[in-house]
């Protein structure tokens, strides 16, 4: 099939390179080149240099809106266009404009998180499992009926590893749908359940911080949602640093479902340093604890909540094993030491 495909961040890669290998891509649009890193220049979209290095023509307009944007892209008279974390919402004439529809990619279970940051709200949440859609593209956020849907455990996954698994979940239901919808066989499911539908707003800056007046699962979960573009930070002894990975310890309720989508680490009680209070980290048994607010279902006989820091990034170094670090501490060698939320 000839199409017109549109996308940005690497999830949209992922898709284009595994779609170019099976059907025409005729064009590709992409958001334009956007200042990024210390260097303040201007860095093309992660679509725009596969679409490059593939040989296809590669357009950035501003909006979709201009007539003369929509018929340039009429010109290239795609069967369909494909969408997968373009960036910007498609008009009506756009949505119109190819005889098989514009389908999406969206990295949920639709209803469940319409909207930005699917992924990383999924994990926040605490959802099992999450998946992929491929829509029919409406004028309203996310509101189209879907033809596939493919899911996949969150399992303790963390927010890239998460988007790369869905990358390759995407494109195989896309070239699902696309084969069925060529075939005038595609059976559209609507999004009628409106009380399932839940909104998936884009992340804010400092949304992931840690800190310890939260309790250990939701401050875990935030580290597990984490990524470049939105760390999980926090100050350990006194030196401000990203979480990396972070696993529940103890959260004072019992017990912790192993098989759930919190990254656990499953442990002898009496190995796990007692009465850490919210603010304090300690390094026990060459592992390093922070203690956190307890659950609120935490029973009183284990009502401290600690979360084991595995991996951490000090502001301007590489990241490391959270042993090395917290062996560069005095205060941790010597025996407890404070953490807190960061400055915003």
């Amino acid at each position: 099939m000839r199409v017109v495909y549109m996308g940005t961040p690497d999830f949209s890669a992922t898709i284009l390179e595994e779609l170019a290998a099976h059907h025409e891509v005729a064009a590709v649009y992409t958001r334009p080149d956007a200042v990024r890193g210390r260097g303040k220049k201007l860095v093309p979209s992660p679509v725009k240099e596969l679409a490059e290095r593939l040989g296809l023509p590669v357009l950035t307009p501003r909006t979709l809106r201009d007539e003369a944007v929509q018929a340039e892209l009429a010109s290239f008279e795609p069967e369909a266009i494909c969408v997968a974390a373009y960036g910007a919402l498609l008009p009506r004439e756009v949505l119109e404009l190819p005889p098989h529809g514009c389908l999406n990619v969206h990295g949920s279970l639709l209803p469940r998180w319409r909207g930005a940051a699917p992924i990383e709200r999924a994990i926040l949440a605490g959802d099992p499992e999450t998946g992929v859609s491929i829509m029919e593209m409406e004028e309203g956020l996310d509101t189209g009926p879907y033809c596939v849907q493919r899911s996949i455990p969150i399992a303790g996954l963390r927010a890239p590893v998460l988007t790369d698994e869905l990358a390759v979940l995407g494109v195989r239901a896309l070239l699902t749908a696309l084969e069925l919808v060529e075939a005038g066989q595609a059976h559209w499911i609507a999004q009628a359940d409106e009380a399932a539908v839940t909104y998936a707003s884009k992340l804010e800056k400092g949304e992931l911080d840690l800190a310890p007046e939260l309790p250990a699962a939701q401050n875990v979960r935030r580290a597990q949602a984490a990524s470049a573009a939105h760390p999980a930070r926090c100050l350990i002894g006194g030196r401000a640093v990203s979480v990396e990975a972070a696993l529940l310890a103890c959260d004072g309720a019992e017990p912790v479902d192993p098989e759930a989508s919190l990254p656990y680490r499953r442990e002898e009680a009496a190995k796990l340093p007692q009465g850490l209070a919210p603010g304090q980290a300690a390094f026990v048994g060459g592992r390093l604890y922070l203690g956190c607010a307890p659950a609120a279902q935490a029973s009183p006989e284990a009502p401290q909540g600690l979360l084991e820091v595995v991996e951490v990034k000090p502001d301007g170094k590489r990241a490391m094993e959270a042993a090395a670090f917290a062996a560069g501490l005095p205060a941790l060698r010597e025996g407890l030491a404070c953490w807190e939320a960061v400055a915003r």
